[in-house]
């Protein structure tokens, strides 16, 4: 019998799924610091996680008998990849199961930053009526410059295609899709689009950056729900002072939960605590995807 160790929070039917397996042996423990998990992960064949737990090098090297890591979600940020296959342990994640929740996610993001929705939203329920205070632009017509055009970069695109928006896109490789969307450099990209999302893995360095930030359109709006740190902050935000941003969505920080609320708080940024692939069919879809993959590598 193989023990699975559910270290963050999975799809009730999942769970369901998973404990009816008469080869899993099922243990949910979650919330657990790096302390806690070294102490706990001994003997365990499989670990799930998604992005609150972290596995470390430590962890993995105090985790006898692991064979797999897996992440319900995109990206291996919170895994240690590297030390994973030191130690021969596999590790999967389940990349498509969010892609469209993330993708609509995206559009609500450019469409609040358009509208205002959010401040428009606050001062109401503040009780101030102020019709003419909120103003913006419709997505129509309008350039939308998507950095990374994997599967979620290229959902936004078709979304953005439909509210009849140009596409243009940058990636390090050759962009595949029968979507009318031209692969440009990053510069044309910066210096064309009026709203610029980004959809990328964790990088070493910013993608956008003061240099950047100086390339764009006066009045461009940015819309970051890939990962913190893609964008420098310091840099949106003397951006946002300066006029050269109009406004800014952000699902993704630096630091999460933020110590620094400045960003936060500057009235022309629309923001989220990291919940673009929060939505139950997603979660379902990732979770039944963890299902397939524990069966298909440990039974």
């Amino acid at each position: 019998m193989k023990k699975i160790l559910l270290a963050d929070p999975l799809d009730k039917e999942a769970i369901e799924e998973l404990k009816s397996c008469p080869e899993f042996e099922i243990t949910i423990k979650t919330g657990m610091d790096e302390d806690e998990l070294v102490r706990t992960v001994p003997g365990f064949q499989a670990v799930v996680v998604r992005s609150a737990t972290k596995i470390t090098r430590r962890v993995i090297e105090a985790a006898t008998g692991l064979e797999m890591i897996v992440r319900a979600g995109i990206g291996l940020d919170n895994v240690d990849a590297q030390a994973a296959k030191e130690c021969g342990i596999r590790v999967a994640n389940t990349p498509a199961a969010t892609t469209i929740t993330v993708a609509e996610f995206t559009m609500g993001l450019m469409l609040s930053a358009v509208r205002e929705l959010g401040r428009a939203n606050f001062s109401l329920k503040q009780h101030r009526w102020e019709k003419k205070t909120f103003s913006g632009t419709e997505l129509f017509g309008k350039t939308l410059g998507v950095i990374g055009a994997g599967r979620i970069g290229l959902a936004v695109a078709e979304r953005a295609l439909a509210f009849g928006m140009n596409v243009i896109a940058y990636d390090v490789i050759p962009i595949e899709t029968k979507l009318p969307v031209k692969q440009v450099p990053l510069e044309t990209l910066l210096s064309e689009a009026d709203i610029i999302t980004l959809h990328v893995p964790k990088q070493v360095k910013p993608i956008l950056d003061r240099p950047e930030f100086e390339k764009m359109k006066n009045g461009v709006i940015i819309v970051n729900a890939a990962r913190g740190g893609v964008v420098n902050e310091t840099a949106l935000l003397e951006a946002l002072n300066s006029g050269k941003v109009r406004a800014a969505a952000i699902d993704v920080f630096e630091k999460e939960p933020p110590v620094d609320f400045t960003l936060i708080d500057h009235p022309k940024v629309m923001v989220t605590p990291h919940i673009g692939a929060a939505a139950e069919e997603g979660q379902k879809r990732a979770g039944m995807e963890v299902v397939r993959i524990l069966k298909e590598a440990l039974i």
